[in-house]
């Protein structure tokens, strides 16, 4: 080393020594030269203030709101209602649903702020006092403390867990605080009422006020308000449902809250005066998966939404979505009350050879298409197959009206190169049993080399009848021979543009006249008449009429109505229908409702029984049928219910649509 830089570093390691504190302290003796100076625990205290400063900024700028909300903080529960507007079920894993912050009374906002951080729209997002209760409870593990803000408690149920840790609480404070940065305090405050826990079941302030007081959030008054408030405490504890020590702690709190709500300004004494009686709360009420009749109406309403407001099945699981369905709540309880009245004479222990596996399937249809009412088995959670909504069952001869109208509508064709000759309900058909089945060309043969014959039910012959009869009672000859007059390819159309899809239609074989190896659903049955009802217009069959998310429609792209045949022919079809009740086939029910018109339905093999109504407010299709849903074989009818065994098949159709339709008027 050079002599010249000598003194240089001499001095420097003398500076260097007077700079640093000497410890243990010279010039001391004893435990006192342990001690540190004021200096260096000043000097100690500003270190670790720069070090903890630097570790939070650190941690500040690298912790980010999360993009993901907790699942349960996203996720609500799906509502549908009744045509009335009433509840009908709710569907989710969780009971919530959001609502904007101006549908939330202003003085129902002040009772939480006075009850959970009247300093909210003044605070940073944080409470500096409820900071050192909280973790001074997490690193004791005494009781949690109160005083987090409600961007705190937001952000703990929004993008945390419940965990009692320091670390835990740490990352609470970093998000607290920078949420409060980005976000409006509105925002905040709407995100936390509707993400809050209110016992019952519910998330969110609107469950709460439905769960509690029966009415939407919108409709609460500043005691109620002040009520729903005191549950954010521990909902356990103040539900008075649950318990007399509840309620007194309840009512208690509910004072406290009003009495604050003076003191933040957020009520006036004298209107805190008006509030001297505690607003009691419904008793529990807590909806579960719907089950019996509303199941499947959830169902159908479910698959109508995603798939006419072309939403994802993924995101309408998130629910947040208010369906308002088409079902008439008092049809509903008719028809299932029909229904069940007829099944208290089927008896598979008594009778499991004529009786077991008997089912009813029945729907009520507007004549602009809305669905009313649907009876879809004797519950859904027990059995989720809707037979309303099945294509397992022939439809039979209520099919034949539609040949009938096609024939009205399109003419016949019996020679080849000759024009189409125009029919009216007063032209003749032989109406006898065992007539041959002719085309053009002759007799009708099939694929086993057999002449086809039609027959009719009971083998009985009618001789010379007019269509207009043939509909009337039901007389198949006449039906079969017009179905290949007026070409079988014509009456498919007919039948798709009257409603029936394409894929529950059969062969076209002789017997497709007669709805043989047809299996159209009785909702698609009863929409099919719906358009004789409407004078020949089809709207399909819809059981939604409005879809919302948190208040905002969804855009639902209606059926509309479309023409299926002349006005003309829709009520000459409807003529004949409505002689079937008066004279015809279900003349047993004329006096059930005087001007239906309908049409019974029966099979070759004896297995389905229709009757297919009009009332002019309702078209209503029933089909009673057996068959074990295991194979989805259907099973013959006869002596079904202690029945005689040359009962019709659609004789207890016929009544249950009576029993129903009388129930209705």
């Amino acid at each position: 080393m050079p002599d010249s830089l000598a003194p240089a570093l001499a001095a420097a390691r003398t500076r260097l020594r007077r700079l640093r504190p000497a410890y243990p302290r010279p010039g001391r003796a004893g435990w006192r030269r342990w001690v540190p100076s004021a200096r260096q625990w000043l000097g100690a205290c500003l270190y670790a203030f720069l070090a903890v400063t630097g570790f939070v900024g650190i941690a500040y700028a690298v912790t980010d709101i999360p993009d993901d909300l907790n699942s349960f903080a996203r996720q609500q529960d799906n509502v549908y209602y009744w045509a009335d507007g009433s509840t009908m079920a709710r569907t989710g894993w969780v009971s919530r649903q959001e609502m904007p912050l101006e549908k939330v009374p202003p003085k129902v906002r002040g009772a939480v702020l006075a009850a959970e951080n009247a300093s909210f729209y003044s605070d940073p997002g944080v409470s500096p006092t409820g900071v050192l209760r909280a973790v001074k409870a997490a690193a004791t593990g005494g009781e949690t403390q109160g005083g987090s803000t409600i961007t705190q408690q937001y952000v703990k149920n929004a993008y945390l867990n419940q965990d009692r840790t320091l670390s835990r609480k740490f990352t609470e404070l970093l998000l607290a605080i920078k949420l409060d940065n980005r976000a409006s305090k509105d925002q905040i405050l709407q995100d936390y009422l509707n993400t809050s826990w209110f016992g019952r079941g519910t998330y969110g302030i609107q469950r709460a006020s439905q769960a509690y007081y029966g009415k939407d959030v919108s409709q609460l008054n500043p005691s109620e308000g002040a009520f729903l408030a005191s549950l954010l405490k521990g909902a356990g504890l103040y539900d008075p449902a649950l318990s007399a020590e509840n309620r007194a702690r309840a009512v208690e709190r509910w004072n406290w809250i009003l009495d604050r709500m003076v003191v933040t300004g957020h009520l006036s004494a004298a209107e805190r005066a008006t509030y001297t009686a505690f607003p009691e709360p419904s008793g529990m009420n807590l909806v579960g998966i719907p089950g019996a009749q509303n199941g499947y109406l959830v169902e159908m309403a479910k698959a109508y939404a995603v798939k006419a407001g072309r939403i994802k099945e993924s995101e309408f699981d998130l629910g947040g979505f208010q369906v308002y369905t088409t079902f008439d709540k008092d049809r509903m309880a008719a028809l299932t009350a029909a229904v069940q009245e007829t099944q208290k004479d089927f008896d598979a222990e008594k009778r499991p050879d004529t009786d077991k596996h008997a089912k009813i399937g029945a729907a009520s249809v507007a004549p602009d298409g809305r669905l009313l009412a649907v009876y879809g088995g004797p519950d859904y959670l027990k059995q989720g197959f809707n037979e309303a909504n099945a294509t397992t069952i022939p439809a039979g001869s209520v099919f034949t009206p539609l040949v009938y109208a096609a024939a009205l509508e399109e003419g016949v064709l019996r020679t080849r190169g000759k024009p189409r000759t125009p029919v009216a309900p007063t032209t003749v058909y032989d109406g006898n049993d065992q007539v041959t089945v002719q085309t053009p060309e002759g007799p009708y043969w099939d694929r086993s080399g057999k002449v086809v014959k039609g027959r009719n039910e009971g083998g009985r012959n009618w001789g010379q009848v007019t269509l207009r009869q043939a509909v009337a009672d039901s007389v198949n000859t006449p039906m079969l021979q017009l179905g290949l007059d007026v070409g079988l390819d014509r009456v498919e159309v007919f039948a798709e543009r009257s409603g029936l899809l394409a894929s529950s239609l059969g062969p076209r074989i002789p017997t497709f006249a007669l709805g043989e190896n047809s299996m159209p659903s009785a909702i698609r049955m009863a929409g099919a008449y719906q358009t004789f009802a409407a004078d020949g217009m089809h709207t399909d069959p819809y059981s939604v009429r409005s879809v919302t998310r948190a208040g905002a429609p969804v855009p639902i792209a209606a059926p509309k109505p479309t023409r299926a045949m002349s006005e003309r022919t829709a009520r000459a079809v409807t003529d004949a229908l409505r002689a079937t009740v008066t004279e015809g086939s279900a003349k047993a029910v004329s006096k059930a409702h005087p001007g239906a018109a309908g049409k019974t339905g029966t099979t070759a093999a004896n297995t389905a029984g229709w009757f297919v109504a009009s009332t002019g407010k309702e078209i209503t299709a029933v089909v009673v049928y057996r068959m074990a849903l295991t194979d989805l074989v259907p099973l013959p009818l006869t002596g079904l219910g202690g029945d005689a065994p040359n009962t019709p098949a659609s004789a207890r159709a016929v009544s249950l649509w009576g029993d129903y339709v009388k129930a209705v008027k």
